[in-house]
């Protein structure tokens, strides 16, 4: 998921015209830029492609700094909010800017942040005035206008696709075809308009029309259309949409970052308020419509939404045979009998709205969310023990807070929550520029037992705001011109237990990454993440399960140069060890990367060696992907991984990207388990994209 980055943005330069502003864009490294904020990319529900086709959209369309907001800033993961505060502050003071270049007059701003932050930002000429042409012709004349169709297949056959073993106990097989098709449509202008569509259809799933089983073609279907800063409407939204409040407690869209080697921009969430859904991800999203409604400093948004949701239906017979499920289902996958009965199975309905005060000169910031969660059947759960506290019925309610303030190179932030089991959530944080060399970062959370929320993704440890608090602190220091230090180190409790750890529990994790820029051309880093987490023992015979502290190790070692205009090489070495009350086990990658830019024609490849002692050690590694895509595979075992990606633009509007990848495993006669199962030791997969600007 994660490699569509930086192909995109590597094409971005060489392909769009440049904005009209006085400072030529350079190329900016995805690479490094991805590897920054996302320091172990180990969760594929995540959805990357989301927050990066964000980023896509401000490449394209360079966020005007005379006319933008804190929370716009702030979504890039660029600026710290002491760095936006002083931004607005030397526009006050001193107008708006008349060149990208005063940015190096604005205190707290250095030039490692300025030549992140010149890729996503422009100063336009003053004399430009909006477009004033109906919004059908702005959307025809748009250059951001693209048709976008994809195809992936693996090589090598899966077992769900072989013909049914008559000595086999289970005769299940997929239902469709191992290609996995994606298209979509979308035309948008930043601060205008967005609209899209998006369908689907995984490898494994038909591609039929049959109403009966709720299969129209695609397996998955998304459309969203808005507008944007229409009178006193600043958002109106129809179709499929996300919502990001606050700090996500309650409504949080994907379009935030958990811990990494950004260790102080990506702590705090931006108030982005409704956003388009253009994902793949068949569950994170709200489908109906939403607005939000300016009244003097106050912004008021109200949101509905209905769609139906996977979940496997069960049958209560102690409860007159009433109906009920466990939880919804967020795989995405109809490809077998069951899966298919899984799918749209259950009727989710929320409402809500919310209200936010802003102050004249935007350093406070205050709102209030009321949140409404109905199901058309309730959800059981606590079957086992650490499932006790576990939400259960078909409704649920929270209502919650949220806050910001700035003052002077200090900015505090926060959002408390409560739900309809009395449960309260709540996260509390400081980001302070102590000096021009140093920065911190503080949060605490505390998110009970019994808190529930559907749609929240505040900072956390857990994959969920439950059952969790703790301290977070993480400080940015740069002692020289060439040099950065960042570092966090987390301290955090589980109050109950939780999945295969059954007693409460405790934890910390730290993160040290030593950056050296010596010039334009190269960069070198080195980091270390240690995390240590209570877990079941492995192997334990007796009637009680005993909780002990797993250590897990990693170890990154990186280094990129750009020799030429046309070559630019990326060198990686990364081991990892963990130990749980047994002897350690070890893991390591050694990736070499060569790209080549020909203009309409680049090239990028990469060989890797890897070998881990078990699952435990399997290495993430971030890969280059074709456009809007996103990949880290999990290595693990021994074996080699090698992939190519040729891009290139046979016509004006049109851009190709194929992918060819191949991962060969020694001393396996097989990889993967179940329907997923491939004979022999090698996988190779074949990816395949047309982009159509119009």
């Amino acid at each position: 998921m994660i490699k569509w980055l930086t192909t995109s943005f590597f094409i971005l330069y060489t392909c769009l015209p440049a904005a009209a502003q006085d400072y030529p864009r350079q190329q900016i490294d995805f690479d490094l830029f991805v590897q920054e904020l996302f320091a172990q990319q180990e969760d594929d529900n995540i959805p990357y492609e989301d927050f990066y086709e964000t980023l896509f959209q401000y490449y394209q369309q360079p966020i005007n700094l005379n006319n933008t907001t804190p929370e716009e800033l702030a979504s890039l993961f660029i600026l710290s909010r002491p760095q936006i505060a002083s931004f607005f502050n030397h526009i006050q003071q001193n107008g708006k800017l008349l060149s990208i270049y005063e940015l190096q007059a604005i205190p707290g701003f250095d030039l490692i942040t300025i030549y992140k932050l010149v890729h996503f930002v422009q100063v336009p000429d003053a004399g430009l005035q909006a477009d004033q042409r109906p919004l059908w012709q702005r959307m025809i004349g748009e250059d951001n206008n693209a048709f976008i169709l994809r195809h992936e297949r693996t090589l090598q056959q899966r077992r769900g696709y072989a013909p049914v073993d008559t000595g086999s106990r289970s005769n299940t097989r997929y239902l469709g075809s191992p290609d996995k098709l994606y298209m979509r449509f979308r035309s948008s202008h930043t601060q205008d308009y967005s609209f899209g569509i998006t369908t689907e259809k995984d490898a494994g799933e038909a591609f039929t029309w049959s109403p009966s089983t709720q299969r129209y073609g695609f397996d998955f279907y998304s459309a969203h259309f808005q507008l944007y800063k229409k009178g006193r409407f600043k958002t109106i939204a129809i179709g499929d949409y996300q919502l990001q409040i606050g700090q996500g407690l309650l409504l949080s869209s994907g379009y935030s970052i958990g811990k990494g080697s950004e260790t102080i921009t990506t702590v705090s969430r931006a108030n982005l308020g409704i956003r388009p859904y253009s994902s793949v991800l068949e569950y994170a999203f709200f489908r109906g419509a939403a607005a939000t409604y300016r009244v003097g400093s106050i912004d008021l948004t109200g949101f509905y939404s209905t769609k139906k949701v996977d979940a496997n239906i069960q049958t209560d017979t102690l409860q007159e045979a009433s109906d009920f499920f466990k939880g919804y289902q967020t795989s995405g996958f109809h490809r077998t009998p069951t899966e298919l009965a899984n799918k749209d199975a259950v009727q989710e309905q929320i409402f809500g709205a919310n209200a936010n005060y802003q102050s004249r000169n935007k350093s406070f910031t205050a709102g209030i969310t009321a949140l409404g969660t109905h199901y058309n059947s309730p959800i059981k759960k606590a079957e086992e023990a650490y499932q006790q506290f576990e939400f259960e019925g078909q409704r649920n309610y929270n209502l919650g807070t949220n806050y910001s303030y700035t003052w002077q190179n200090f900015y505090l932030f926060g959002e408390t929550a409560l739900s309809k089991s009395g449960g309260v959530g709540s996260i509390n944080g400081l980001i302070a520029n102590l000096s021009n060399k140093l920065e911190l970062a503080m949060v605490y959370r505390n998110y009970s037992r019994n808190f529930h929320t559907f749609y929240g993704g505040a900072f956390s440890e857990g994959t969920r705001n439950i059952n969790e608090s703790g301290w977070y602190t993480g400080i940015k220091l740069k002692p020289f011109a060439k040099w950065e230090l960042t570092a966090y180190y987390d301290r955090f409790r589980f109050p109950w237990l939780r999945y295969q750890v059954d007693a409460p529990s405790y934890g910390d994790e730290y993160l040290v990454r030593l950056y050296f820029k010596p010039n334009r051309q190269s960069s070198l880093y080195a980091q270390l993440r240690t995390e240590r987490k209570g877990r079941n023992l492995p192997g334990n015979n007796s009637a009680m399960d005993i909780v002990g502290q797993a250590e897990r190790r990693n170890y990154l070692l990186y280094f990129d140069t750009a020799p030429t205009k046309t070559l630019s090489l990326k060198s990686r070495v990364q081991f990892s060890s963990y130990k749980h009350e047994s002897p350690q086990s070890t893991g390591y990658l050694i990736a070499q990367d060569i790209n080549l830019n020909f203009g309409y024609f680049q090239v990028s490849t990469r060989y890797a060696l890897f070998d881990t002692d078990d699952y435990e050690n399997r290495q993430y590694v971030y890969e280059r992907d074709v456009l809007y895509a996103f990949s880290v595979p999990a290595l693990s075992g021994k074996g080699t991984r090698f992939y190519t990606l040729l891009q290139f633009k046979p016509l004006r509007r049109v851009d190709v990207w194929v992918k060819y990848g191949l991962t060969h495993f020694r001393n396996q006669d097989t990889i993967g388990s179940g329907l997923e199962t491939i004979e022999g030791p090698r996988r190779s997969d074949l990816k395949a994209q047309v982009r159509y600007q119009f």
